[in-house]
């Protein structure tokens, strides 16, 4: 009796709270003089630098790890509304990204920090720690395998086989399907901040993570009999 083969992709996916959130923000001043420009943006990055600095610890957190561009400095003469070319207007921008472990800290920095003259919050990005994320994906890993088996044993029975036995295991699409997998491999999936005011006239600034999705897809191939 010819050998019955099975080809299907497996997939498990489940969602875990996040423990990290990197925030990227940029000092931006504008003014007729390059000095203006690069000394107003020079002054607030100062003012954010010492209050990441004080915060600063890559083991205890709140800020686990942070970073900052030099300062960009550029013109541009600017065209008015009747095509006419104005004078010429410098520009100086410095970039910073940091990252939290404390939610709460978060919050009450953001909430200072766009106070300063010159910032602007462009990103929050919310993650698993690299430890956790390893661990999660071997495990997301392993139910997509069960999931293939499970799928291919259902096949099987439909047309009165048994038991099913691999012979091929492989990320989506290289097992020369025209299916390339709907999903990354076991990928964490980075989701955005939602910022909301606490409450109706209430300025303390409210931070509500999304949960991460790590997710795995499988393409296998069993014989049955």
């Amino acid at each position: 009796m010819t050998d019955t083969i099975i080809t299907v992709q497996g997939s498990y996916s489940t969602y875990y709270p996040a423990e990290r959130a990197t925030v990227t923000l940029s000092v931006h001043f504008e003014s007729d003089t390059r000095d203006g420009a690069f000394n107003s943006a020079t002054s607030s990055a100062v003012t954010v630098r010492e209050s990441i600095v004080d915060m600063h610890d890559s083991q205890a957190g709140p800020i686990t790890w942070w970073a900052s561009d030099m300062v960009q400095v550029w013109s541009e003469k600017p065209w008015s509304n009747t095509g006419e070319q104005l004078p010429l207007v410098y520009h100086a921008r410095i970039n910073f990204s940091a990252k939290f472990s404390d939610f709460e800290a978060l919050a009450r920095w953001v909430e200072e920090t766009a106070a300063i003259d010159g910032v602007t919050i462009s990103h929050i990005a919310w993650d698993l720690t690299e430890s956790r994320k390893t661990a999660l994906t071997a495990e997301v890993r392993s139910r997509a395998v069960k999931d293939a088996v499970a799928k291919a044993s259902v096949y099987a029975q439909s047309i009165g086989l048994g038991q099913v036995k691999a012979i091929a295991l492989a990320d989506p699409g290289m097992l020369g399907s025209e299916a390339s997998g709907a999903s990354e491999l076991a990928r964490a999936r980075m989701s955005k901040a939602a910022l909301m005011a606490d409450g109706a006239g209430v300025s303390e600034l409210s931070l509500k993570p999304e949960e991460i999705e790590v997710a795995s897809v499988v393409d296998a191939r069993f014989v049955a009999s």
